[in-house]
């Protein structure tokens, strides 16, 4: 069934079909409606699920939390500010191996108050040891949350669905929602090895010394890197069952290209259409779109953009004393590998500031006259 939808709602339905058995909720602009609909959903009987309405985003998690620790598949969404108050959990999610998928919407951090979008709330949680998956449509939000639940239980570790404030979660598009039956047979029911329960019980996060404490730190990190052939597997399983693939990037035009711009959500949506243009004019340029940042798809990368003469990163966030975090990342995928490709960084974008086609003729301008990055960042759009 074809159906119109925002961003938002997108979420919801990807919970509902996922069968979310809890769900946490805390409002905030603009993932309110997220939780909305979910609450909908509960209410008249769609989804069969427990909604738990908490006092604060802090407390969404938490209950999360405990409702994966006795086995229930677990949802939630937040954002920006929300995001934040969390932060402490999130470390408490990974780090007791809780498999809750949440939707993050990107909204700038205030000060000064915003409720449009760049990535700085996410990005910030980067460390957490979250997956994190980033979008570019409606279908590959509703189509993420459920392929994320799939990874997320294999290897017991939590996963962050993202999509940008209002270009995504507010925008309606036509989003093919798949059967249910068929998304229960991808998707089984998830059963934890072990839970809390009374009936076989167990202690869970507690006072770890040294002599543990690292060893279950190797752990998880070992289980992330397990988790691009995962991403990659399900993707594949995914797209035989419905057509569509998710995997950890999108290429886009790059096989041939001399100049290639890597981007993320949105942002990536809109370089293609200044590709398609730029490529009728004989400018050969591709887009690499990275779908997953967390665990970071080096070797995809490194693959992708090896034969290209001159690299831009376009970032929509800033790690404040440094670079755009995109631009970090790739420069040490690439650190030992191809050393002397130009990798140029730019930032655009900052609290849902525009990126249109325009904004990447500028960049390509820029690229295009230099044989190296002379600056630490390029800010494309400031007002100055």
């Amino acid at each position: 069934m074809k159906k119109v939808m925002m961003g938002n709602h997108a979420l919801s339905f990807g919970g509902m079909l996922g069968r979310a058995q809890v769900i946490a909720a805390y409002p905030i602009t603009p993932q309110t409606q997220v939780v909305e609909l979910l609450s909908e959903m509960c209410a008249d009987k769609t989804l069969d699920a427990t909604f738990i309405k908490v006092e604060s985003e802090h407390s969404a998690m938490a209950a999360s939390i405990g409702a994966s620790l006795a086995g229930a598949r677990t949802f939630t969404a937040t954002s920006a500010q929300g995001l934040a108050l969390m932060h402490e959990l999130l470390h408490w999610a990974s780090g007791g191996r809780n498999p809750v998928v949440m939707g993050n919407i990107n909204r700038a951090m205030a000060p000064g108050w915003s409720i449009w979008s760049d990535q700085n709330d996410s990005l910030s949680q980067r460390d957490t040891g979250w997956i994190q998956f980033y979008c570019s449509n409606n279908q590959e939000v509703l189509d993420t949350v459920i392929q994320a639940f799939k990874v997320s239980e294999k290897l017991m570790i939590p996963s962050m669905v993202i999509l940008d404030a209002f270009t995504l979660s507010h925008t309606y598009e036509v989003v093919d929602l798949p059967d249910q039956k068929k998304v229960d047979e991808f998707l089984p029911p998830f059963r934890p090895e072990i839970k809390l329960t009374p009936d076989d019980p167990h202690a869970f996060g507690g006072l770890t010394s040294p002599e543990h404490y690292f060893e279950l730190r190797y752990k998880l990190q070992k289980d992330m890197e397990k988790a691009p052939a995962l991403i990659e597997k399900t993707g594949k399983e995914y797209e035989k069952m419905f057509g569509r693939y998710l995997g950890q990037v999108e290429e886009y035009r790059c096989d041939d290209a001399d100049f290639i711009f890597i981007t993320s959500g949105t942002v990536g949506s809109t370089a293609r259409v200044a590709i398609d243009e730029l490529r009728e004019e004989g400018v050969k340029v591709g887009n690499l779109r990275i779908k997953v940042f967390r665990p970071f798809p080096f070797e995809k990368v490194r693959n992708i953009i090896k034969k290209a003469k001159k690299v831009a990163v376009v970032d929509r966030n800033i790690s404040y004393g440094h670079h755009g975090i995109f631009y970090q990342e790739v420069k040490s995928a690439m650190f030992g590998h191809h050393n002397s490709l130009p990798i140029f960084g730019f930032i655009a974008g900052l609290g849902g500031r525009d990126v249109t086609p325009s904004t990447f003729r500028e960049i390509l301008g820029h690229v295009q006259k230099k044989d190296k990055s002379e600056e630490e960042i390029i800010w494309i759009g400031v007002k100055k």
